[in-house]
C-alpha cells in the first residue's frame, strides 16, 4: 500500500459521528451506549495530549459488528483527547474491500482494524481484530457456554482493559513516529 492510496482512503473516510449515523437505529444505539460508558482517565488524557506527531488512522469497521460497536467508541475517546495528533477516519470494510484485502488477518477480512500512517501517509502498520483483553474475554465466553450479542453490556473492568489496549497501541505508534529518524530530520527535533 503506497502513501497515495492510503491518503485517498483516509480522505474518503467519515468522521465518527457521520460513520455511526450510517447504521440502523439499533446499531447506532449500540455504539452510542458504549461511548457513554467509555472515558479516559486524567493521566491517559494527559498522555495523549502530549503527542506531537500526527498519526493518520484509518478505522476499518463494520457498523453491524459487535466487536466494532464495543471497541470503536474506545478508539474515538483516544482520538478526542488530541484530534490534531490522532486523526481518525472511519470506513466500512465491505465498501472498501480493496483496502480490506491488504490487511487480512489469518486469511480473513476482519474488523475492527486500525491502519496507522505517518503524517505523510507512509504506512506504519495495522492492528486489529481484537485487543488482547477482548480476546481473553471472547475466549472465556466462546470456549465456555456463551457468546455475546451486539449491544450486550460490557463489564467496566473489561471496557477499561480494552481501552488501555488500544491506547497502548496508539502510544506505541506515536513513539515509533516520534523517534523516527526520517521525521526527526524533517522536524529538526
Amino acid at each position: 500500500m503506497d502513501a497515495a492510496f492510503l491518503q485517498s482512503k483516509h480522505d474518503a473516510g467519515l468522521t465518527y459521528d457521520d460513520y455511526i449515523s450510517t447504521g440502523t437505529p439499533d446499531q447506532k444505539a449500540n455504539w452510542l451506549q458504549l461511548g457513554e460508558q467509555a472515558s479516559l482517565t486524567d493521566t491517559q488524557r494527559k498522555l495523549v495530549g502530549s503527542f506531537v506527531r500526527r498519526i493518520n488512522v484509518i478505522a476499518l469497521m463494520g457498523i453491524w459488528c459487535g466487536d466494532c460497536s464495543q471497541q470503536g467508541p474506545l478508539i474515538q475517546r483516544v482520538a478526542e483527547a488530541n484530534p490534531e495528533s490522532v486523526n481518525v477516519r472511519w470506513l466500512d470494510r465491505d465498501e472498501h474491500a480493496d483496502l480490506a484485502s491488504h490487511v487480512r488477518i489469518n486469511a480473513g477480512a476482519r474488523v475492527p482494524v486500525l491502519i496507522f500512517c505517518a503524517e505523510d501517509f507512509e504506512l506504519v502498520g495495522w492492528y486489529g481484530d481484537k485487543t488482547l483483553s477482548r480476546y481473553r474475554r471472547v475466549a472465556r465466553q466462546q470456549l465456555g457456554d456463551s457468546c455475546p450479542l451486539p449491544g450486550a453490556p460490557v463489564p467496566y473492568e473489561e471496557l477499561n482493559a480494552a481501552l488501555t489496549d488500544w491506547l497502548n497501541e496508539i502510544e506505541r505508534v506515536h513513539l515509533l513516529l516520534r523517534l523516527s529518524g526520517r521525521l526527526r530530520k524533517k522536524h529538526g527535533d
